[in-house]
């Protein structure tokens, strides 16, 4: 009997998106679309001003609005402990730097706009804002710390007047003497300061949230758009609620973005939580656009001063690395590890023999900071590599060649570099000569000359980086054969739209003989999954594949040895395809419903692989651009990107995730810009006021891959997730900067280069 053998899944293979039709055609399930029976809903006033002493009065107007149900202050959730701070690092001084309480309402003072006062449920969302409106805050004004430079001045207001500055902590890797007696023995030093700009993520999804409560089990239910229920359920349980774990459910449905900031525990869950038991009804909050600006974690934000030591030849002996990271007003959950993770890749892809880097948090009466994809390694390669391609412009070495003098050559992998960092495999010249040839590199100069003839600037830059991802640890992998011959994967990451139900299908379709759509994918419900750490770091593929893919295996053995009973033979003679367990070279055969259906017990493989070390994407990325001088409009006429991405599990997938990356570094290296005022109000709190990138004005990306696979991995994979972010920055302002330098001698602009601030900037350099 011929079989029809499924077309192949596997690792490698260039597999659709089984996801796209449901969301693409609107069937996607959301957490604003989960409206369950007789919920009530709430929302949050938040402070006006950005430094305050507040008092309120009219509360008990607001409670007698009619339909209004709660009305909650600080005082009614004084059993709420502080939002955590689960990052507290060890200082270059040897001690723990303080963490100050983020109260879950602000009693007495406020220290940003958009800081949370008061917490309204009603019967909708009009009644609850109508009710806050009666809320009168008395606000007795204080003095704003605002920019991080100014913030520490001396004389600057203080966020926390009891820690006596505004310096959060100070951070440090490697030798500060060794360091210092290489930049006394170098021939060259070469400085930069750089400002990298806050960030809003601006996902299509704002956060929202339903929380129920049963009385009778005495058990919660979050519904929530997460990066992964798990770390969040421990978070509200022991940090905020003071309960059991066991007794809050997390449920993440379809989740439209996360980029990081979606990882985070916000005020408005436990809130939602707290009222939804006092009022014995389901409370739903969901947070409007202007809602993101002012209470979702902002991304990035430094001022960064380096100087590069050189010696004759221009190989590179020294390297000094003073960065200040704007925290906002509080140390939100993870934010003190941000530069601390950031800054120990500082070094790049280069042999940097001595190196000292500090990295000093800043209090700013601002929304705070956190994670937001890449997590300080997209700074720490904007850096280096501005300061790379500076150092080839003062040497008069080039782009190319100050770095090819400077790798670490492929000969002397794996090589750890002085904060630490083990770099397992790659081929860093390789990649940066296979784009250059990609990029018609050799021929620009014809191309600058034929802009110059129609008044145009134009400019090539290269960012080669390097990343450190998918860091140690394991994600277990439960794969379960269903009665009806299909399966379902139960893995604790959570898909915030990269494809995950097709990668992990792939592989277990390439194991069991199955079509992908007869494998079900469960993530984002803790009482199905047993543990998980989420996603976040681009861990997802390099840590959960070969954990569903030892997985997948042992289910195999499994079907196998229930099957050879069934049939009278051998596990070996045994083969899976098409649904079906056939011994091999004849049309004998069960299907996988029937080995269900005979096994004495649930058939099902669960693994867990873990890794001790991190995994190391890099690549190369160049860009090249065209500035109009009469306008000061940047626009990007070509992009190359060659990756190492180590095995790849699907190109089209991989591809995505690397244009998504990518525009979003062009979008913070052209447009986006969070300003505030001196008084600390949020300029650009809006999508008219903050521009992000379009379709339109993004290249067509001419994408390769130069793979070496990861000897860290099990798989050999490396992860991609965070990859366009940390390579397209600097690629971009290394071209526009080699654009003005050329065009109008101008010798340094900072991101983002807005038509605006590159037409000033000309301007300036006529003048």
């Amino acid at each position: 009997m011929d079989q029809m053998i499924p077309a192949k899944f596997g690792i490698g293979a260039p597999v659709r998106r089984k996801e796209d039709a449901k969301l693409i055609t609107g069937h996607g399930i959301y957490t604003d679309d989960y409206a369950p029976a007789g919920a009530l809903h709430a929302h949050v006033l938040r402070s006006a001003m950005a430094h305050a002493k507040i008092s309120l009065s009219g509360l008990e107007e607001a409670r007698a609005v009619p339909g209004v149900a709660m009305v909650l202050t600080a005082e009614d959730v004084s059993d709420l402990k502080p939002m955590p701070t689960k990052a507290v690092m060890k200082q270059v001084d040897g001690t723990s730097h303080a963490c100050p309480p983020q109260p879950v309402l602000c009693s007495d003072t406020v220290r940003y706009v958009g800081d949370a006062i008061a917490f309204i449920v009603a019967d909708s969302v009009n009644t609850a804002k109508s009710a806050s409106e009666l809320i009168e805050v008395d606000y007795e004004p204080l003095d704003v710390a605002v920019g991080i430079e100014t913030s520490l001045q001396g004389d600057a207001p203080l966020v926390w007047p009891e820690y006596g500055s505004n310096k959060a902590f100070v951070l440090g890797h490697g030798d500060e003497d060794k360091c210092a007696a290489a930049f006394e023995a170098a021939d060259r030093v070469v400085s930069i300061k750089l400002i990298n700009n806050r960030l809003v993520a601006n996902y299509m999804e704002p956060r929202g949230c339903v929380a129920e409560f049963d009385p009778e089990q005495e058990r919660f239910t979050l519904t929530a758009g997460t990066q992964g229920g798990h770390g969040m359920r421990s978070v509200i349980c022991n940090d905020i609620l003071g309960i059991d774990e066991d007794k809050l459910r997390i449920v993440t449905p379809e989740v439209g973005g996360g980029f990081g900031t979606k990882m985070f525990t916000y005020r408005e869950y436990p809130l939602c939580l707290t009222a939804a038991q006092r009022l014995g009804k389901p409370v739903k909050w969901t947070g409007e656009r202007m809602d993101h600006f002012v209470t979702d974690a902002h991304g990035r934000d430094n001022v960064t001063y380096a100087e590069l030591a050189l010696d004759k030849d221009a190989k590179i002996v020294g390297l000094k690395i003073d960065v200040l990271a704007s925290m906002g007003a509080y140390l939100h959950q993870y934010a003190p590890f941000i530069p601390f993770v950031g800054t120990s890749m500082s070094t790049g892809l280069y042999d940097v023999p001595a190196l000292w880097v500090t990295a000093t948090g800043v209090y700013e009466n601002t929304v705070p900071t956190d994670a937001y994809r890449g997590a300080g390694r997209p700074e720490a390669a904007y850096l280096i590599e501005r300061l790379i391609e500076k150092a080839g412009a003062e040497t008069g070495l080039g782009s190319a060649e100050i770095r090819r003098r400077n790798f670490v050559a492929a000969e002397n992998l794996p090589y750890t570099t002085q904060t630490g960092r083990l770099y397992d495999t790659g081929d860093f010249a390789g990649h940066m000569d296979k784009a250059m040839e990609v990029a018609d590199w050799s021929r620009f100069e014809a191309r600058q000359k034929a802009s110059a003839d129609n008044g145009k600037f134009r400019g090539i830059g290269m960012c080669s980086y390097i990343e450190a991802c998918a860091f140690p640890g394991g994600e277990e992998a439960t794969v379960e054969l269903n009665g009806n011959g299909t399966v379902t994967l139960l893995i604790g990451t959570q898909t915030n739209g990269q494809g995950h139900a097709t990668s992990y299908g792939q592989i277990i379709a390439e194991q069991l003989g199955l079509d992908l759509e007869k494998i079900e994918v469960i993530q984002g419900d803790t009482d199905r999954v047993r543990k998980g750490g989420g996603t976040g770091g681009s861990r997802s593929i390099p840590l959960g594949l070969p954990s569903v893919n030892e997985a997948s295996k042992t289910l195999v053995k499994k079907i196998k040895d229930q099957a050879a009973e069934q049939l009278e033979v051998g596990p070996e003679d045994l083969e899976l395809v098409g649904g079906d367990v056939r011994v091999v070279g004849t049309d004998r055969q069960v299907t996988l419903a029937e080995v269900a259906a005979n096994a004495p017990q649930k058939l099902f493989g669960q693994e867990e692989v873990k890794q001790v070390e991190a995994t190391y994407p890099n690549g190369t990325h160049i860009a090249e651009v065209e500035i109009d001088p009469e306008t000061g409009n940047v626009s990007v006429e070509n992009y190359v990107i060659v990756d190492d991405f180590g095995v790849t599990v699907n190109p089209i997938l991989l591809e995505g995730q690397v244009q998504g990356g990518t525009a979003q570094a062009i979008s913070q290296a052209l447009c986006e810009r969070t300003v505030y005022d001196e008084e600390g109000q949020l300029l650009t709190a809006s999508l008219l006021d903050y521009q992000l990138i379009r379709a339109g004005d993004l290249p067509d990306f001419n994408f390769q891959t130069r793979n070496i696979p990861s000897t860290t991995n099990a798989m050999g994979i490396k992860g991609a997730g965070e990859a366009g972010t940390i390579g397209g920055c600097a690629s971009i302002m290394n071209a526009v900067q080699k654009a003005l330098r050329d065009g109008a001698g101008v010798d340094h602009i900072d991101m983002p280069a807005t038509p605006s601030r590159v037409w000033e900037a000309i301007q300036a350099q006529k003048s």
